[in-house]
């Protein structure tokens, strides 16, 4: 069995479309997060300067296009907001789009792995032993609930 380590957030598409007038894509602030946690956990581990691959799930061309441009800003250091600046040119980000048919066990583990995730947020007070099993494998400040 392999060690795994997670990072995770969960946007509130409502709560961020009330709170806050301009128009960010929830996925694209949600990648934001989970880069920047990756960035700290492999900075931390000792490994500053290497190739780092992030699969994501082929979506089509255009959603593709989009997701690969917003991540190739952040990596540059384009598309940082808020009150954190990571330096992502500490590493090297490579995305690679994967489609569902190529029965990649990453994907499934982090479909199997997003709805007790978000489940845990949206409904705190509801049973979820999937997400108690999961909660030990975040790393620390892998959750990330936005706004």
């Amino acid at each position: 069995m392999s060690e795994v380590t997670v990072a995770a957030a969960v946007i509130h598409k409502v709560r961020l479309a009330q709170k806050y007038a301009h128009p960010w894509s929830p996925y694209e602030i949600g990648l934001q997060f989970c880069l920047e946690t990756l960035l700290d956990r492999l900075v931390a581990l000792g490994q500053t300067g290497r190739l780092v691959h992030v699969l994501f799930e082929a979506r089509g061309r255009r959603e593709d296009r989009e997701l690969e441009l917003f991540f190739r800003r952040v990596a540059s250091n384009q598309a940082n907001w808020g009150y954190r600046q990571p330096d992502f040119t500490q590493l090297q980000w490579e995305p690679l789009f994967v489609d569902k048919r190529s029965n990649s066990s990453g994907l499934q583990l982090a479909d199997l792995m997003a709805r007790p995730i978000g489940l845990k947020v949206l409904r705190p007070l509801q049973p979820n032993r999937a997400f108690e099993v999961l909660q030990p494998k975040l790393i620390h400040g892998g959750l990330k609930i936005f706004p």
